[in-house]
């Protein structure tokens, strides 16, 4: 992993509503994770969407560990 891959983001937990910084690897491309919330540890789902295009972070979506994204 490359430093200039790393993009983040301030986000909000969607368990506990704690927000913190997320930081996302864009070089792995669109791809699905989970990470736990550092508050109330609770895993949290992550959608990652990168441009095919530019290589740019598009969006990230989070979700619960049982929501559909």
């Amino acid at each position: 992993m490359y430093q200039d891959a790393l993009e983040h983001r301030d986000v909000n937990c969607p368990y506990c509503d704690a927000p913190f910084t997320l930081w996302v690897d864009i070089s792995q491309g669109r791809h699905m994770t989970w990470q736990d919330c550092p508050q109330c540890c609770a895993p949290i789902q992550m959608r990652v969407e990168v441009s095919e295009i530019s290589g740019e972070l598009e969006s990230i979506m989070l979700g619960q560990d049982d929501d559909v994204l």
